[in-house]
């Protein structure tokens, strides 16, 4: 069901955790009724410079959170934000169709993040 990448990704994610003052964080789902997501966002010279996340949900979204870090780690604020759910998943090799909507979850936590930092700084978002 699931590829070696998304297993690889879900028993070994990478930048677990929280960034206790990090410059923006992004939340996206509701831990009391299904798939959660915070993402923890620290920013030097327009780039992002570390990156950590909490999850709950299933081994598709532990693995595609995980898989987001990796891909957003270094990046500019403007290539986080064209990060989609798509580019995620495809990133691991594919989902079950039925487990593309844990994706979802990635992109959006990153997006609001980078906008949360935007407005700390006072630059919109």
């Amino acid at each position: 069901m699931y590829g070696e990448r998304v297993l690889d990704h879900f028993l070994n994610p990478r930048n677990a955790g929280i960034i206790p003052d990090a410059d923006g964080v992004g939340q996206v789902g509701d831990p009391r009724c299904g798939d959660y997501l915070r993402i923890f966002i620290k920013v030097k010279d327009n780039r992002i410079e570390d990156i950590k996340f909490q999850v709950f949900g299933c081994p598709a979204a532990i693995a595609t959170s995980s898989m987001l870090t990796e891909m957003a780690k270094g990046k500019t604020l403007e290539e986080a934000l064209a990060i989609t759910d798509e580019d995620v998943a495809g990133a691991l090799g594919g989902l079950p169709d039925f487990k593309l909507h844990c994706s979802n979850l990635g992109a959006t936590a990153l997006h609001k993040a980078v906008k949360d930092y935007l407005r700390r700084k006072g630059d919109g978002g």
